[in-house]
């Protein structure tokens, strides 16, 4: 049975009044007067619930949403609501199967965006459910998420190996792959799974206990091509078109609700009767006395767009910009005041306005405050990229979102959009956003591009090199299509023609003033070919005009031991004092010089030129008197050139560091070495001994002295052989008599 109207509207009024100002009780009581005139509203159940919800009477709330679920099935809030609730009363299996019910109806709408939010937090809640993980791999591929896909994927390979089904899970895994082929832990998994070994879920939560799968939902992993959503049936006029048909429902609401009808009321009824027959002149001069006595963003807005329509530019911006306020309209309004710009050529505030609506629809679409954050971070490094930009880039990218904002399926294609410029923007940096929203046929290029990137997923190498060049054709400037050129060329293995592609991808965007992208790309091809030559040239003569020379000195050095690795000493050598005359001139640190220093000494001993690799040995010892290595290899130089005296004093020098650091370890193998290399140096033996009897190493101490005393005595050094044979006795070694007859024998 029907009730009063009046009375229930004049306490929904209150009810909203009461919500705005926090104040749930008394939200709660006018609720509940507004119910009790038509229980069999679910508008108004929402509203009670939500109150309820706010003043955390859980069981309540929860009655409340099933009854508007219960007259409304076709509604989604009431579930998400049911969700919301289950989850703060910890009954997260039970919210997470609403999660995915709710997921079905957007479904149903061709949401996929809000489909896949409630997806995500069913799995969040109650992780191994293996249908949804499914689900959610395939959308995000559809949506080009390529890093949530893969993971979603792993995690199914997961959750099937837990019940025993390796097989399913190779085929999840396979399916990763075809994402990225080279993702580390997507090879490691598929081995583990080929060899029976365990696998890790993919994320940091913990994975419960998997449900039973259902079969039709795992045939999803057999479909190799996603299914592509259909587009909705959306407002031809884009935005406008849509806050346009929210301004009349709002505007006559408000003046419905508002009692009795004045003569202003009765002109705002009258103009969009006259706006709907499309009598756009009648219609301005109704909403034009409207306005003198009726205050609303509705009329605002109906009246901007009707003289936007008709050319009254100026007057039409001063009027939707009082629109913008509505969060219900202000989408539209940015649209109109972006139209308006254009058309008076203004185009920076034109772009500002474009940009400010394309972020008003994606927020709508937006399911939690954390998308509603990253999309304000994203449309800001947009502002960032293309605010600044000459008039006629400007112009260009203006053209592009009105017909983004006008198009087909604009409220689909608007976060595909956005998310595709987010990616490029993340991998391939801001200059190659603004190239593909100015280049020519950029609208085109985007299709074909995301065409060519799925292809290269898959592949499908012939696919992505054929679309690749039919982008050629639409846009022969479009550098970042002769990247992807490359990057096939070298999956192929046409390593050369790849590399050329690269370096004249690098080129170009030096000429353009791009050089950080020229330089980043250079880079990433030197990883792939470390020793061409040619490419790393060009590195540093880019490195040297921007003046970056730490880069540049390091890529000299790199330079310098690519000719070393292919045999070319020579230059080699060149390279490196050029290196080393970069690194003076610019205050390099000591020990980037001292590396330099080192190669070239290095190439001198390997050509023979021992006087110079000597002479810069000696200059390291004066710039870094610790360098053990420099002062070993003077040790080992003078040995070569036979100056043994000098040997032995670098050989003293060297000890000296060592004793300094109490490396007496690195003493003793020294030393043993070198007696090994030279045993006839009574210098070097001497010098061991004192080491082995300091360490109380008796029996060594002993043999190296004996060993010393026969050289001594063999070279009629007839004293320092008593003096040697002494030390032995001092250390009473076993057979020590035998010592002291030797001393007799001597006459010591």
């Amino acid at each position: 049975m029907a009730g009063n109207r009046s009375v229930y509207e004049t306490a929904m009024s209150a009810g909203h009044n009461a919500a705005w100002e926090q104040n749930w009780d008394a939200a709660i009581q006018s609720y509940g007067n507004a119910l009790r005139e038509f229980p069999e509203d679910p508008e108004v159940h929402i509203h009670l619930g939500m109150a309820l919800l706010e003043q955390k009477r859980l069981d309540q709330a929860l009655k409340v949403f099933k009854r508007a679920h219960q007259l409304n099935p076709d509604d989604s809030v009431p579930l998400e609501k049911i969700a919301d609730v289950y989850e703060r009363q910890g009954r997260l299996q039970e919210a997470a199967q609403q999660y995915v019910t709710v997921s079905e109806i957007h479904l149903g709408q061709r949401d996929l965006d809000k489909a896949i939010s409630n997806w995500e937090r069913a799995t969040r809640l109650t992780p191994g459910l293996i249908p949804i993980h499914a689900r959610l791999a395939q959308a995000y591929e559809r949506t080009g998420e390529k890093r949530k896909a893969l993971r979603e994927y792993l995690t199914l390979a997961f959750n099937f190996r837990r019940k025993g089904d390796t097989e399913r899970a190779i085929r999840a895994v396979q399916r990763a792959l075809q994402i990225d082929p080279k993702n580390p832990q997507a090879l490691n998994t598929l081995r583990a799974l080929e060899t029976g070994g365990d696998i890790a879920v993919p994320t940091a939560e913990e994975v419960s206990k998997t449900p039973e799968p259902e079969a039709e939902t795992l045939d999803l992993l057999g479909a190799m091509e996603p299914q592509q959503p259909e587009e909705q049936a959306d407002d031809s006029l884009g935005p406008l078109g849509e806050s346009l048909e929210e301004g009349l429902m709002l505007l006559a609401a408000h003046v419905m609700e508002s009692g009795d009808i004045d003569m202003y009321k009765g002109m705002a009824l009258q103009a969009m009767e006259l706006q709907r027959q499309s009598k756009y002149d009648e219609a301005i001069a109704a909403y034009r006395q409207a306005e003198r006595g009726l205050q609303h963003p509705a009329i605002m807005l109906n009246l901007g767009a009707l003289l936007l329509f008709d050319n009254q530019l100026e007057e039409a911006a001063k009027y939707l910009e009082g629109a913008t306020s509505h969060p219900d309209l202000d989408a539209g309004a940015y649209h109109a005041l972006g139209q308006v710009n254009f058309k008076l050529g203004k185009h920076k505030a034109a772009l500002q306005y474009f940009l400010r609506s394309l972020q008003s629809v994606d927020t709508d679409l937006a399911m939690s405050p954390d998308e509603v954050a990253e999309l304000s971070v994203v449309y800001e490094q947009l502002r960032q990229t293309l605010v600044g930009r000459d008039e006629e880039a400007t112009q260009t990218i203006n053209e592009r979102f009105m017909n983004l904002l006008s198009s087909s399926g604009w409220k689909q294609r608007i976060p595909e959009t956005r998310r595709q410029l987010q990616e490029t923007m993340r991998t391939e940096g801001e200059q190659v956003v603004f190239e593909q929203l100015t280049a020519e046929g950029g609208d085109e290029l985007t299709e074909v591009v995301a065409l060519i990137d799925r292809y290269i997923r898959q592949g499908l190498l012939t696919l992505a090199m054929d679309e690749a060049h039919r982008a050629v054709e639409v846009s022969p400037e479009y550098l970042p299509v002769h990247l992807r050129m490359a990057e096939v060329m070298m999956t192929e293995g046409r390593v050369r023609s790849a590399i050329e592609k690269f370096n004249m991808v690098a080129r170009t965007y030096l000429v353009r003033g791009d050089n950080n992208r020229a330089a980043s790309i250079l880079v990433e091809v030197l990883e792939m070919a470390p020793l061409d030559i040619s490419v790393r040239k060009n590195l540093i003569e880019l490195l040297e005009i921007e003046e970056r020379w730490e880069e540049a000195l390091n890529q000299y050095i790199d330079l310098a031991d690519t000719y070393h690795q292919l045999g070319n000493f020579e230059i080699a050598r060149d390279t490196f004092v050029a290196a080393e005359r970069l690194a003076q001139r610019v205050g390099a640190q000591t020990e980037t010089t001292v590396r330099i220093k080192h190669r070239i000494a290095d190439i001198d001993q390997l050509r023979l030129e021992l006087r110079r690799a000597q002479q810069t040995y000696e200059e390291i010892v004066r710039l870094d008197p610790d360098d053990e290595r420099a002062r070993r290899m003077l040790v080992d130089l003078n040995y070569r050139q036979g100056n043994h005296a000098e040997a032995l004093n670098r050989l003293d020098q060297l000890l000296s560091v060592y004793a300094r650091k109490k490396q007496v370890n690195r003493i003793t193998q020294l030393l043993e070495e070198l007696v090994k290399l030279h045993p006839d140096d009574m210098g070097v033996r001497s010098r061991l001994g004192a080491i082995y009897r300091q360490l109380g190493r008796t029996e060594e101490a002993v043999a190296e002295l004996d060993a010393l005393a026969e050289q001594q005595l063999e070279a009629g050094m007839h004293q320092e052989a008593c003096n040697t044979v002494k030390q032995i006795v001092a250390l009473n070694p076993p057979g020590v008599e035998d010592y002291r007859l030797l001393l007799q024998q001597l006459g010591c």
